[in-house]
């Protein structure tokens, strides 16, 4: 079943621009990772967080990713992840123009 994946942390940045300089290698690597339709990045300077909220194609995916991802995250020295995870009614999502696929 596609799952939706939301990964939100506490964050000083970089944000904006200079986010995309710090992590755009990051972000070709998760581009490859298997089962992923997308990924959209997200950042809140004034709440100091940040995140991504990812579409999987199959649960197990989605969990192999979570438990990779935090791995990651920790060596970073991020703490105080969360990761959500939901499941997606397709047939409803579609209706309201949402890219479930990758094209």
């Amino acid at each position: 079943m596609t799952t939706l994946l939301v990964f939100e942390f506490p964050s000083t940045g970089p944000f904006g621009a200079e986010a995309v300089e710090a992590y755009r290698d990051l972000a070709i690597d998760i581009a490859g990772e298997e089962g992923l339709v997308w990924k959209v990045w997200i950042e809140d300077p004034a709440r100091q967080v940040a995140g991504g909220v990812y579409l999987f194609t199959t649960e197990e995916l989605a969990d192999a990713y979570t438990a990779k991802h935090t791995t990651r995250l920790e060596s970073f020295g991020v703490t105080g992840v969360t990761a959500t995870r939901y499941q997606v009614n397709q047939e409803l999502s579609e209706l309201d123009h949402a890219v479930l696929r990758r094209p």
